[in-house]
């Protein structure tokens, strides 16, 4: 689990979409902004979306809740600024009837009758197919017209559903093709699906070492597979290093000898600690617990490096992201050459 330097180029080198998904609990939120501000700081404007109704985005950063529209965070010395939005789908039904169908005021007084409460709430299909569409404007939306046009966003982040349900979230719009044969709903459902297979774009998987979040993980890997979306990195997060050297866990690998438990009792005793039998085995109890752990962490490793993919590794921060602990992780996804 040692990272690997920085390559000559990054990882994710042309991509503009990364999608970060990852079983509950993993940090996949945690990951998808350190990825933000990693690509922010490289000079970037970068728009970080959220699609889950939790406001992640704004827990982080500690700022007020995100609306349906983007909001600046920072703006960097590089150049670069990171701006957040948290896409909500009334808002993004009411934008898109009016973008295909000029519903203008009529879009309104169906809001006001409920008609769009209940096509957004009744219909789980239709609300990820607003989300995915609203990301899909956002990456695909420049500065102006022709060919000098630039886009507005060098990098879009998205921090996307879980990986129970990231599948059927990103593959939406294929079902919806299959269902609309012609017109603008057929031709947007089309381009999204376009996007989201294209080389601009990346899934990442966030995982911890663990075996319920590993597994999942090599699911998800498997089912973005066969539906042909582009994977990017495999991303470890909470990776605990070794607080024991590599001779004192040597020495724990075959169980605690009397010799050993003897030889730390006379040193509590030195250092005039009451009960050093006792402590003695308090300590020895913990780290036994320690290498047992580290022994799972290097088993579930195992499975990750198998999968063939790129894998980047987020230590475990004592204080959170208090403190700045998340332009820590920024900086080791840079200097492990994701971007």
């Amino acid at each position: 689990m040692t990272p690997r330097s920085t390559p000559t180029h990054p990882a994710t080198a042309g991509v503009r979409l990364h999608i970060v998904t990852g079983k509950g609990g993993t940090g996949k939120t945690t990951v998808a902004a350190a990825l933000a501000i990693a690509i922010a700081r490289q000079g970037k404007k970068v728009l970080l979306a959220e699609v889950e109704d939790r406001q992640g985005i704004s827990q982080i950063f500690d700022i007020a809740p995100l609306a349906h529209a983007e909001t600046l965070i920072f703006n960097d010395p590089s150049g670069g600024s990171l701006w957040g939005l948290a896409v909500e789908p009334k808002a993004a039904l009411l934008e898109y009837l009016h973008k295909f169908y000029k519903l203008g005021r009529a879009g309104s007084l169906l809001e006001k009758l409920g008609a769009v409460d209940f096509a957004t709430t009744i219909a789980p299909g239709l609300r990820d197919v607003l989300l995915i569409g609203k990301v899909y404007e956002a990456v695909g939306r420049r500065t102006g017209r022709g060919r000098s046009a630039a886009p507005v966003y060098d990098a879009v982040v998205l921090d996307a559903p879980p990986t129970g349900r990231i599948g059927r979230f990103l593959g939406v719009n294929e079902e919806v093709a299959e269902i609309a044969k012609v017109g603008p709903i057929r031709a947007q459902a089309d381009s999204i699906t376009a996007l989201l297979q294209s080389r601009i774009t990346a899934v990442h998987v966030v995982t911890l070492l663990e075996e319920m979040p590993v597994q999942e993980c090599i699911d998800a890997l498997a089912e973005l597979t066969a539906k042909r979306m582009p994977l990017g990195g495999i991303v470890v997060n909470q990776v605990r290093d070794p607080i024991l050297s590599d001779a004192d866990l040597d020495d724990l690998a075959g169980g605690a000898s009397p010799q050993l438990r003897a030889a730390i009792a006379d040193d509590l005793t030195h250092a005039g600690v009451a009960q050093p039998n006792t402590t003695a085995d308090t300590l020895l109890a913990e780290a036994a617990e320690h290498l047992e752990r580290l022994d799972l962490q290097g088993e579930q490793d195992q499975r990750i490096q198998a999968q063939g993919r790129a894998v980047f590794y987020l230590p475990a921060l004592a204080d959170g992201l208090q403190s700045g602990g998340i332009t820590v992780l920024a900086d080791e996804l840079h200097a492990q050459g994701m971007v």
